[in-house]
């Protein structure tokens, strides 16, 4: 709702008329799906570990974000940019390093070429760019 009273001004409309434009525009601004891969190609996934903000002190922990955040690990397709697979979130002052090979992920991702970044070096999976040491 802040978004709908930060648009009505700009407009000069109420909020609820705002809403209602949204709601009768949407499945005109829907984003058309990504064509799925050939069968048969091969296969690029990416994975990342973003540290998602939390209220709940089972799951999170303190973290370099000075809030208490869990790390979740997500697998994406390269191709569609869809979501492949998650894991369950761990706290947020684990590396990503140790965070992959504790998970179910490295599983899913089996004959797939993987690709991440810096933080996941170590791990077998395929980091991009490094930089030379020195």
């Amino acid at each position: 709702n802040l978004t709908m009273r930060q648009l009505a001004p700009l407009f000069g409309c109420s909020p609820a008329t705002v809403c209602r434009v949204i709601q009768r525009l949407r499945p005109l601004l829907a984003l058309e799906p990504a064509p799925r891969p050939v069968a048969g190609t091969d296969r690029l996934w990416i994975v990342d570990g973003p540290l998602v903000p939390v209220r709940d002190r089972k799951v999170g922990a303190p973290s370099r974000n000075y809030r208490f955040s869990a790390n979740v690990q997500v697998i994406i397709d390269a191709d569609t940019r869809l979501v492949v697979a998650s894991a369950r979130p761990t706290p947020g002052n684990k590396a990503d390093a140790h965070v992959w090979p504790e998970s179910d992920l490295p599983a899913v991702a089996a004959g797939t070429t993987v690709i991440a970044d810096g933080a996941y070096l170590g791990t077998g999976l395929i980091v991009p760019h490094r930089r030379r040491a020195g």
